[in-house]
């Protein structure tokens, strides 16, 4: 089951360490960069269920505002 609502620990400390991340990196590294991280963490959820409902609710929210 994918997990919606908000349950990171220290959202705040993680968006600043992902904003560290691509610091002076190119927009292709930094592509780069999102797409290793993706790829990671869905090896660490690992669920093919998850990662599809995943996929298809970041999908669903582009045109909308609930991010």
């Amino acid at each position: 089951m994918l997990i919606t609502e908000p349950n990171l620990e220290r959202p705040d400390d993680f968006y600043e360490a992902l904003l560290a991340a691509h610091q002076d990196l190119t927009l292709e590294q930094s592509h780069d960069l999102n797409a290793r991280l993706v790829l990671l963490l869905a090896n660490h959820v690992g669920r093919l269920d998850v990662l599809q409902a995943a996929l298809a609710a970041a999908r669903a929210n582009l045109n909308g505002s609930s991010r």
